[in-house]
């Protein structure tokens, strides 16, 4: 990576074009040229990483949210927990877990849970994956593709999928004394898809993707 070396008090440097960018660790700001904002750079005094690299996180976000959106087909339809007590078993996918308590006054909370944990997360992949992907692929950007990137990182505080998996976690100690609990294919899964999108969130450089998006133009 490249140290960003031109900060704001620099103007014999200046262009137009130049792009500010603030250190969120040490307030630096730094004036950066179109070329040197497309690549990895970090702050020249605290180290902190600026940009990512325009190629890198664009090709690390899109390869994720498609490896995302694949797993979580695979979530909905295979078992999630095996619950076991004497002569009673049950197998249910994450569907199912849901649309059990979907009576009564569940049904807002099953429709919540069906949002936070499924719908939410997979529309948010699949957004970056509109609004990323023809870059990638080297073609014009597709139509208010502007919209479905803004529109991921709006979604993402929403996305709970990791809020899921702690509450499972907390039900699976809970239940232990009372039956025997295993965890399905789904759960691995689904743990890995939360790992797989914490990792993509660090790649989420915001100024690179939106650079990426505006001065691709074909």
């Amino acid at each position: 990576m490249t140290d960003a070396t031109a900060e704001i008090g620099d103007t014999a440097r200046a262009a137009p074009e130049d792009t500010l960018i603030g250190c969120p660790i040490c307030d630096a700001v730094y004036r950066l040229s179109p070329e040197t904002a497309a690549e990895a750079t970090r702050c020249a005094r605290c180290g902190y990483r600026l940009t990512l690299g325009r190629s890198t996180a664009i090709t690390r976000v899109v390869a994720i949210a498609a490896t995302n959106v694949a797993l979580m087909m695979i979530v909905i339809f295979l078992p999630f927990l095996d619950l076991q007590a004497g002569t009673f078993e049950s197998r249910a996918s994450v569907l199912e877990v849901v649309v059990g308590f979907s009576s009564g006054i569940m049904v807002p909370l099953a429709f919540a849970v069906i949002a936070f944990i499924l719908v939410l997360p997979i529309l948010r992949f699949l957004f970056l994956i509109y609004a990323l992907g023809p870059i990638l692929a080297g073609a014009g950007n597709l139509p208010n593709a502007k919209g479905a990137l803004r529109w991921a990182f709006k979604l993402k505080p929403w996305a709970m999928a990791e809020i899921f998996m702690i509450g499972v976690a907390v039900a699976l100690i809970k239940l232990a004394d009372l039956a025997s609990v295993a965890t399905g294919p789904a759960f691995w899964v689904f743990g890995l898809v939360v790992l797989l999108n914490a990792y993509q969130d660090s790649f989420m450089c915001r100024h690179t993707l939106w650079t990426a998006l505006q001065d691709n133009k074909r």
